[in-house]
Formats: structure tokens, sequence, C-alpha cells
């Protein structure tokens, strides 16, 4: 799973649950896949992240450096920050491990980089 994905996902649909988001990631296995680099996506998405939700996920997968707190518009043109984004983003795959609700505390588990958010019955 990469952090893109990750980004993206919430456990809002079990009951009881509000918010459910960010999911924690409680990594096992965690490897650097390189994706070729393509500064327009990078730009294209950067406003649609959950920025504090990135970099909580990179530095629970032991990658937080290199992520500023912010990014603004002013910063579209940093080539080398593009590059970081990137890497987080795109680069780091969770390969095993496990997502938790930050308010139910249910657990996700991943298997083969592959997210099961499947719900039992009684918790729909």
């Amino acid at each position: 799973m990469k952090l893109l994905t990750h980004n993206f996902l919430t456990s809002n649909i079990i009951k009881g649950v509000k918010n459910g988001y960010p999911l924690s990631i409680l990594p096992g296995k965690v490897e650097m896949k390189e994706v070729d680099f393509n500064p327009e996506f990078i730009t294209r998405m950067l406003p649609k992240i959950e920025w504090s939700a990135l970099q909580k996920a990179a530095k629970e997968c032991g990658f937080e450096e290199g992520l500023p707190d912010i990014v603004g518009e002013e910063q579209l043109g940093d080539t080398d920050l593009l590059k970081r984004v990137h890497k987080a983003l795109l680069e780091i795959e969770v390969i095993e491990g496990k997502l938790v609700c930050p308010e139910s505390g249910r657990e996700f588990p991943i298997n083969n980089g592959i997210p099961n958010m499947l719900l039992n019955e009684d918790e729909v």
C-alpha cells in the first residue's frame, strides 16, 4: 500500500465512528519501490493531500525526514521538494502490517501491499 492510497482511506463507515481519519499504520514490512518521477502529477496531487496525515504515515513507516511542516503555493516550483513528496507518496510501500482506526481501535490487515477494509456485518 502506497502512502498516497493511505492518505485517502478512512474508517468512518464503522458504526459509532464519526471521523475515522487518519488511520494509523503499524508496519510489519515496508519497502522502497522506485517509481518514475512525474512533477506534474505531484503538483496536481498536492492540494488533495492531507499533509499532516502524510507526515504521520511517513513517520510511522520510518521515513519522516525531508517533509516540511507545511507546503504552500510558492513551493510548487521546488523540484527538490516535489521529489521528496514523490518519494513519500509513491515509493514508500507498506507490504505487511495493519491500519488502525483512531476512534474504535479496529485493525485492518495489510497483506501483500493490499489493505483489507472489509467490515463484519455487526460493524455497519
